[in-house]
């Protein structure tokens, strides 16, 4: 290999250096978003979490309510037969 040859290699290796290491940065700023966004997708998915607990915590009476409702209604009922006698 000549002189010329071997420079022009060399110049080559260079020119594919800056490419391999421009190409590495770019894939390091994407990966970089892409952390940056699932990050912020489990912070919107606690405060979802969250909130949803709330939700069902305030839910639980209704159904207690339904309960006591509908044994108040039968005790007046069987009362209201009770003394139509």
């Amino acid at each position: 290999m000549t002189p010329s040859e071997s420079g022009q290699v060399v110049l080559e290796l260079e020119r594919l250096r800056g490419t391999v290491e421009t190409g590495f940065a770019r894939v390091d700023g994407q990966l970089a978003l892409l952390v940056q966004r699932s990050d912020q997708t489990d912070k919107q998915l606690d405060d979802h979490d969250k909130r949803l607990d709330a939700l069902e915590k305030n839910r639980w009476p209704l159904p207690s309510i339904a309960a006591v409702t509908g044994i108040a209604a039968l005790c007046l009922t069987l009362y209201e037969k009770a003394t139509a006698r």
